[in-house]
């Protein structure tokens, strides 16, 4: 057995640190599949998640160092992948463009966004319209909902990824919550009919997560990221 293996979190990040040049591509193999999900469902677009995540860990290979230990390796990762989200997001609102149905970049469906083919066609439309209610939402409860709501995490975990008290978490996912039943009310059962299960919006095999570029072991010069900065106006309730 590799000892990376039975090496903690921290001691995989710790040995990036001093040196050992796979380290890091381990510690992102463990976690990759919750964080691809976070961004995916943060961004609604596999090519945009895709971007955020390789950003997000660009800045987390060069921060690792600064690693206080306050938290839990697995929080400042979610932390980094989540400001690299809402990073993209606030860029995107500020110079809005026209997107193609889906999230596609092009037309024939070869991009990221594409329709994901496990999904029944049914299942594959109502996860749509969810997506597309989210995306309405603004960022900071978009955020909290896709964290506690899809993803399960424990309100207070969730308040050490975004650096804001619990309070705010649970105010952010109420807001949230109230308006995307509004914007999916149209999804309720009518009285009398039998309601359908719901499944989750998938994230897509483990083939579909974007893995360490050849670069990435190594120390990453003069590639700037702001997505592991905490930005502050996260902190600001929205109204």
């Amino acid at each position: 057995m590799d000892g990376r293996d039975a090496a903690t979190d921290l001691e995989l990040l710790r040995a990036h640190v001093t040196g050992d040049r796979d380290a890091f591509a381990e510690l992102f193999h463990r976690h990759r599949d919750r964080l691809w999900a976070v961004a995916l469902r943060t961004l609604g677009d596999r090519e945009e998640a895709a971007d955020a995540l390789q950003d997000a860990l660009l800045s987390a290979h060069r921060a690792a160092g600064r690693f206080r230990g306050d938290s839990a390796v697995t929080t400042w990762l979610h932390r980094i992948v989540v400001n690299a989200c809402l990073d993209r997001i606030r860029r995107r609102q500020a110079h809005p463009t026209v997107p193609l149905p889906d999230g596609n970049r092009a037309g024939d469906g070869s991009a990221t966004g594409g329709v994901e083919p496990a999904a029944p066609a049914q299942d594959h439309e109502t996860a749509l319209v969810v997506r597309e209610a989210l995306a309405a939402l603004p960022v900071e409860q978009r955020a909290a909902l896709v964290l506690v709501d899809l993803q399960g995490y424990p309100v207070a975990e969730v308040a050490r990824i975004l650096g804001v008290a619990e309070g705010t978490v649970k105010s952010r996912c109420a807001r949230g919550r109230a308006r995307l039943a509004v914007l999916l009310g149209h999804l309720r059962p009518a009285a009398g009919t039998a309601t359908p299960t719901a499944r989750p919006e998938r994230s897509g095999p483990v083939a579909d997560v974007p893995g360490v570029t050849p670069g990435n072991p190594r120390p990453a010069e003069g590639v700037g990221s702001g997505s592991g900065r905490y930005r502050r106006d996260a902190n600001q309730e929205d109204t």
